[in-house]
């Protein structure tokens, strides 16, 4: 067993094709098959099991991907510690929810890419609890959420503050209370959004019952509201990305609280320059004070 069979174990696994992983790997798909099929004489058992035209990991496959991912993680800290280059380099796997993805990341992403260029910076956009699993799992380096992680093996540092509004058409009348949202159409992200969890807690604080149609989509949410089809709540710096684009109103209740958003890492990360400049430039003024 070896570290490039590891790695060539990893990209099937995340790619769930050789042919896919392959080609992400510059080699010949014939290379990969002969590497895992030696891999798995080794350990003397199956890694995978062909579904239809990819391949799916085993039982046994899915627990030895725990801990391919712990071995190269902690191959990627030991190179890190051992490089005389102060400047931060290397990959870099940053996870975020997608209103961060949408409305403050952009801005961002592209400011850490001129400040150092010689990381190799991977983004990628999921639910909250899906980002602290691949966190803990040592799939991504970190990933910002709007939820306090209580996972033990999870760091975290508060990086900015989310603004709620209510959004309608701009056709309709001015939501003036939690009353106003009576016999609307409501679109929210699905059960276990932070967000959604202000709205249904401001709705029963009132004695307002209404229900919620769940898109796990801004993009539509803001469609469906601005084509007058509902209403919805959404962080500020949404509203204000789209809000050019017209069609759509916000409206501030003093009941509604801001939403604080995390970023997270795993404790045993160890020496990372990349994912420490990351972090210091998310919570700089600068950024947090950015309307997106």
């Amino acid at each position: 067993m070896d570290l490039s069979q590891l790695r060539m174990f990893k990209k099937v696994a995340d790619s769930g094709s050789i042919a896919r992983a392959a080609e992400q790997l510059y080699c010949v798909p014939s290379n990969i098959t002969m590497r895992i099929k030696k891999l798995e004489e080794e350990l003397d058992e199956l890694l995978f099991i062909r579904q239809g035209r990819g391949l799916v990991l085993s039982p046994s496959g899915v627990i030895f991907l725990k801990y391919t991912n712990r071995i190269l993680s902690l191959c990627d800290e030991a190179k890190r510690a051992l490089s005389s280059n102060s400047v931060p380099s290397g990959k870099l796997s940053i996870g975020a929810i997608e209103s961060s993805g949408t409305g403050r990341l952009p801005k961002l992403l592209s400011t850490y890419h001129q400040s150092y260029p010689a990381v190799q910076l991977e983004f990628s956009t999921d639910t909250w609890k899906n980002l602290e699993d691949k966190v803990v799992k040592h799939e991504i380096d970190g990933a910002i959420i709007a939820v306090k992680s209580t996972h033990p093996s999870v760091c975290y540092e508060k990086i900015y503050e989310e603004e709620l509004v209510v959004i309608a058409s701009s056709t309709y009348d001015d939501i003036e209370s939690a009353e106003s949202l009576i016999d609307k159409n409501i679109y929210m992200w699905p059960e276990g959004c932070p967000y959604r969890k202000a709205l249904e807690n401001w709705l029963l604080a009132n004695g307002v019952s209404v229900p919620i149609t769940s898109i796990a989509s801004y993009g539509t949410i803001l469609g469906c509201v601005s084509s007058g089809a509902g209403i919805s709540l959404v962080p500020k710096g949404i509203f204000d990305q789209f809000k050019l684009i017209g069609g759509i109103k916000a409206f501030s209740f003093d009941e509604l609280k801001p939403i604080d958003n995390y970023f997270i890492w795993h404790k045993e990360t160890g020496c990372h320059s990349a994912k420490d400049a990351f972090l210091e430039l998310i919570t700089g003024s600068e950024i947090k004070n950015t309307e997106a």
